[in-house]
């Protein structure tokens, strides 16, 4: 059942949080980390690029889809197409980002896939593509019938919620992870660089909570824009 609270003022605040969380992470990557690359003798900058495209693309853009129907006042099919492009936009980046932590891997003689977070992120990776082209099929093209569509919404939208929450808890044992690695390797505890990844990571959280208070929330009176009508 949707909050009686109206939608707005969640939808406000997770544009400022996504905001507040891309400065951050490009502030650690950039700053902090040296750059980021593709191709470097520094190998590290390549795995710059995967903090930074799993939390703008998935967890942001993510977020930003997930709320489209009830953030903006436009009519239902564009409401549905932007819902559309940017889950793909974030599961492009997505794949991306896991791309580049392999890439670092394979070309650091470093061993893939053997932490808790690793095993989560390839999950939320299959998962969401799973959930993406469900929803490509189903209420886009071809598209199904209005008995499998009716029935299909309920778990469709559960099911998107369950693994955004799994994406946001992925990316907060990613920051700890790396954190622990950083600070094994002699960065301070309770320095700038260590409070910055920690805020991030806080951040990360809180994003994802008013993401699904929003989602939650008591949107527009249901008509031909509302999002049961997909």
């Amino acid at each position: 059942m949707a909050l009686t609270v109206p939608a707005l003022p969640f939808t406000f605040v997770v544009h400022a949080l996504a905001v507040a969380g891309a400065v951050l992470v490009l502030v650690w990557v950039l700053h902090f980390r040296g750059g980021i690359a593709w191709e470097a003798s520094n190998k590290s900058l390549i795995f710059n690029l995967h903090p930074v495209l799993m939390l703008i693309g998935l967890i942001i853009i993510g977020g930003e889809a997930i709320i489209s129907y009830k953030a903006y006042t436009l009519k239902k099919e564009v409401k549905k197409l932007m819902h559309l492009v940017l889950h793909a936009i974030a599961l492009i980046l997505g794949i991306i980002g896991v791309y580049a932590a392999f890439k670092y891997h394979n070309e650091s003689s470093i061993a893939n896939l053997y932490s808790l977070h690793s095993w989560l992120g390839i999950t939320v990776i299959v998962l969401y593509g799973i959930q993406w082209i469900y929803g490509f099929v189903i209420f886009f093209f071809p598209g199904g019938t209005t008995p499998l569509r009716s029935e299909s919404l309920p778990w469709h939208v559960a099911f998107g919620l369950f693994v955004y929450v799994l994406a946001v808890g992925t990316a907060a044992i990613g920051y700890l992870e790396k954190l622990t690695f950083l600070e094994n390797s002699g960065l301070a505890k309770y320095g700038a660089e260590a409070l910055l990844v920690n805020f991030t990571a806080v951040l990360t959280v809180i994003y994802g909570a008013f993401v699904l208070l929003s989602v939650s929330s008591q949107g527009p009176p249901e008509d031909e824009n509302g999002y049961s009508a997909i």
